[in-house]
């Protein structure tokens, strides 16, 4: 799979601020409390934070950058531009730095390529709330994610949020050892079979058994596991509470 991740976050970054205005008060029907503002603002202030902590270089603590260097984007119609020129400088920085350059991220020195990666399938996932919530009030639905895209963010997802944003308090003791496995439909290298565990949840690429398969194109795969998507979008096989425990840990 050869994936541009900056085309990514230039196209899924466009869509956002694309949005209309009249839309931002909409509610998003998968964040409770949330309108397509919030999402904006959100998404906005996420790239200037990883901006900010890329050019402050190796070393950097990400909590004080984000606590003294960025602020919150303006409210009402101003998030608008105010997310284009956030999405703008963060395509800049990516075009300037080297992508193995050692920057600092909340999970330890990584490269400026991680940030890429993280940006990239953070407004991704943060687009789709904002069109659903457009597509809810009778708008257009939401364009795909390109599946290419949509299959690196599962795998993004298993390598940096599960090990390290899952609420494992919230697994269920009988789901404890047990496996879930996820395969893509539409891009060949999209397997994946997940153990839970009461101490993290352990992945391994490429096809298994497991208690529970769930198949499906990549960008369902995706929501479902974002909870962006309900169960049914995608075939299930197996054991369906072991599926719901692990989503359910997922709150993030």
């Amino acid at each position: 799979m050869s994936l541009d991740l900056l085309a990514a976050l230039r196209r899924e970054g466009d869509r956002l601020a694309s949005m209309p205005v009249d839309a931002l008060s909409s509610p998003v029907p998968t964040v409770p409390g949330w309108t397509v503002e919030h999402v904006v603002r959100h998404t906005g202030k996420v790239h200037r934070w990883a901006n900010a902590v890329i050019l402050a270089g190796p070393g950097a603590d990400t909590g004080a950058v984000a606590k003294s260097q960025v602020e919150s984007l303006p409210k009402g119609p101003d998030c608008l531009p105010a997310y284009r020129a956030a999405l703008d400088a963060v395509v800049a920085t990516f075009e300037q730095v080297d992508p193995e350059s050692t920057v600092e991220t909340f999970v330890g020195a990584r490269t400026a390529a991680w940030w890429l990666r993280r940006q990239a399938h953070e407004v991704a996932v943060h687009r789709i709330d904002a069109a659903d919530a457009v597509h809810a009030a009778g708008g257009p639905a939401p364009d795909a994610i390109d599946p290419e895209a949509a299959a690196d963010a599962v795998a993004e997802l298993t390598e940096v949020q599960y090990p390290h944003r899952l609420l494992l308090d919230r697994l269920t003791p009988a789901s404890i050892g047990r496996t879930v496995h996820v395969h893509g439909t539409d891009v060949d290298d999209l397997e994946w079979t997940f153990t839970l565990g009461a101490d993290g949840l352990t992945s391994t690429r490429g096809h298994g058994k497991a208690d529970v398969a769930l198949r499906g194109t990549a960008e369902h795969l995706l929501l479902v596991l974002c909870r962006r998507r309900p169960l049914d979008v995608v075939t299930v096989f197996g054991d369906t509470s072991v599926a719901e425990s692990l989503l359910d840990a997922s709150r993030f």
